[in-house]
């Protein structure tokens, strides 16, 4: 690891300086970082959009109703949350959870990409169309509407070496609509398949 230091000091400074972040306006409106959380060694590594109003209060990810719904997805695919980890490419909440911008993807997705080098993932699951797009195109694949590419493996290659990146829904799509929750959970049957098959479940 980078100057000898371990996975645990590295992830340790780069929360204190997402913590002391300026980089864009996001910082006046939040009222905790929400850096991510799980195992630094995980095999599989769940990155979302950006945090809600119960990830600014906890300052912890997926801990509202979207956190629920990935935690029966983590059930379906034989994981739990500690043997995996989770974070966001938006570290500060958007005010009204709106969408985050691109200028704001682009000012805080170097702590992501930093997260990513530390923890060395096997399969990246972006969460959502915002983190698919900046997943995908971070690995040298093609973006495309995620309506179009969720669900299916993608092989890419990385420092550390191949990795899979499974593009899903959002979580939260599936308290709004029952027909996306049925595609979600198809997903994490079809990813379950691939993490077997991989043995990495």
């Amino acid at each position: 690891m980078r100057g000898g230091l371990s996975k645990e000091e590295l992830m340790e400074d780069l929360a204190r300086r997402v913590a002391e972040c300026r980089r864009c306006p996001l910082f006046k409106h939040r009222r905790r970082v929400v850096v991510g959380e799980g195992n630094l060694n995980a095999l599989v590594m769940f990155v979302g959009e950006a945090p809600g109003y119960y990830e600014d209060l906890k300052g912890r990810p997926f801990v509202g109703a979207a956190g629920r719904v990935l935690d029966r997805l983590l059930e379906e695919m034989g994981l739990r949350r500690r043997e995996v980890y989770i974070g966001n490419v938006i570290k500060c909440r958007p005010p009204g959870n709106r969408d985050p911008r691109e200028e704001e993807i682009e000012a805080c997705s170097p702590y992501l990409d930093e997260q990513l080098e530390i923890i060395k993932p096997r399969v990246i699951v972006p969460l959502g169309r915002f983190s698919t797009r900046y997943v995908m195109t971070k690995f040298g694949l093609r973006p495309a509407p995620i309506s179009r590419i969720h669900g299916r493996p993608y092989e890419a290659s990385s420092p550390y070496g191949s990795v899979i990146v499974f593009p899903f829904y959002h979580p939260a799509v599936a308290l709004y609509r029952k027909v996306m929750e049925e595609a979600l959970f198809e997903d994490a049957r079809r990813l379950r398949a691939v993490l077997s098959e991989r043995g990495y479940i």
